[in-house]
């Protein structure tokens, strides 16, 4: 028996640590470890509620979009205010863009090298040794596109700043719609952006992803998470908010059912804060407690109705119906250059549903006091908000965002979180190069850049330590 501590997993967002016990060359028990504390929210309690939008931000640079439609969301349920026809859509286009560069990065620059043996030069070494399968011709043109996709990604951001005004950290989605209108000039620009992205997700990601998926095809049975899935819904169709490109609803034992907010909860058992934190996000503080008995991480562990459930582009793929061919390491990676296609394909129809000169911003009156949710899909999986507002301010704001899903540690009835129930069972054949685990951490694109390093004040602030 053999216990592997990854510290820190790379070619992600964030700091991650994987312990995994081996045991006749196959993992018995995993335990996935959130090494940094988040802290945003304290430091949004006693703020304005419009400034969430833009401080929710600063959680992710990839993903900033998301978490700005979230806290929109939020303050657009608490206020009751009904986005125009305009607001709607720019706010799909906008997240639209951000989606393709999230999923064009996990797959090339986070993935990729896992599979393929680049030349022993940065960011290609160093490396583990193990099983890399393709020839040099293949590996080559799978690299070559490596670089290529850095530059798509790009033009990711180019498309998502014609209506945001910048990228990272967009500036025009606020609460009550989008400050900045469609133009013709604007809309031009996007679809030629959109017109090179979406035909190197059509040839070059959809190609490599397929040599990828038959040349590693047994890692279609390896890697499987707990086969439940949750969906909050993204991409409204219609201007009243029913339908969604993306189905919220959940899949939990073996049944489609529909989402209900109310389920949604957070388990403290095994995480680095109090108990207060317990509970339903709107109602739950997040206050640190860093020696807690019994704690391994600093990310919570949310369950639906006190299941562990899966979220991501594999569940979103799953409860629509359009891909539900297994729970493993390559559905995953295939079910996001799938979703990619789909958003590419999409993304048109919202630019001609545009109203040149029509209304996108509704106007916004916080009330004295009232709880917002807002619920919505980042590129990683469900994403939601919960604002408390008294006294015009924010009293209490709670982020749940996709990895504290999958990667959450135990909760208090023992259950592992999605991670590290896709680790358990797992065959590592080189306990010294454990690239199988690797490989499964990576096929959920964990993100955990929204934290802080914990400090004490007498420490320099060079230094740190991580538990």
């Amino acid at each position: 028996m053999r216990r592997i501590s990854i510290d820190p997993v790379t070619r992600l967002e964030g700091h991650l640590k994987i312990e995994v016990t081996v045991d006749g060359r196959q993992v018995t028990d995993a335990h996935a470890v959130g090494t940094l504390y988040r802290g945003f929210e304290p430091i949004l309690a006693g703020r304005d509620p419009r400034d969430a939008v833009f401080l929710t931000q600063r959680i992710c640079g990839v993903c900033p979009v998301s978490h700005a439609t979230a806290a929109a969301l939020a303050l657009d349920d608490v206020t009751g205010v009904a986005v125009p026809h305009n607001g709607r859509l720019l706010r799909n286009l906008i997240l639209g863009g951000n989606y393709l560069q999230s999923h064009i990065i996990h797959f090339y620059q986070l993935s990729l090298p896992d599979y393929v043996q680049g030349p022993d030069i940065a960011p290609f070494a160093p490396r583990y040794s193990g099983d890399y399968r393709l020839n040099k011709e293949t590996s080559d043109r799978l690299l070559g596109h490596y670089f290529k996709a850095l530059e798509i990604r790009r033009k990711c951001h180019e498309m998502v700043a014609q209506f945001s005004g910048k990228m990272p950290h967009q500036a025009s989605i606020i609460a009550g719609g989008v400050t900045q209108n469609a133009t013709k000039e604007r809309i031009a620009a996007y679809r030629k952006l959109l017109a090179e992205v979406a035909a190197f997700i059509n040839n070059e990601y959809q190609e490599d992803v397929g040599v990828i998926a038959s040349a590693y095809n047994d890692y279609f049975k390896l890697g499987r998470g707990p086969a439940n899935f949750l969906v909050y819904g993204a991409f409204p169709l219609d201007d009243a908010g029913r339908d969604f490109l993306f189905t919220p609803g959940a899949y939990i034992n073996g049944k489609l059912v529909t989402l209900d907010k109310e389920k949604i909860t957070e388990d403290v058992t095994h995480a680095w804060y109090t108990s207060a934190g317990d509970g339903k996000p709107a109602e739950a503080v997040t206050q640190d407690q860093c020696n807690k008995a019994g704690a391994y991480s600093w990310v919570k562990a949310p369950r639906y109705d006190g299941m562990v459930c899966e979220v991501g582009p594999l569940a979103r793929m799953w409860i629509s119906g359009r891909y539900t061919n297994g729970v493993s390491v390559m559905d995953r990676i295939v079910a996001r250059m799938l979703e990619a296609k789909l958003v590419a394909q999409t993304l048109p129809v919202w630019l001609d549903e545009l109203e040149i000169g029509g209304p996108c911003e509704a106007a916004v009156e916080i009330p004295y006091m009232g709880v917002g949710v807002g619920l919505t899909e980042a590129p990683r999986g469900a994403l939601g908000h919960w604002v408390v507002i008294n006294n015009y301010r924010i009293e209490r704001y709670q982020a749940v965002v996709p990895t504290t899903w999958n990667a959450s540690p135990r909760d208090k009835a023992g259950q592992p979180g999605p991670l590290e129930t896709a680790l358990i069972g797992l065959p590592v054949l080189d306990a010294d190069n454990p690239l199988d685990v690797v490989r499964t951490v990576h096929s959920f694109d964990p993100c955990l850049a929204c934290a802080v390093h914990v400090i004490k004040p007498s420490s320099r602030m060079d230094q740190f330590r991580v538990k």
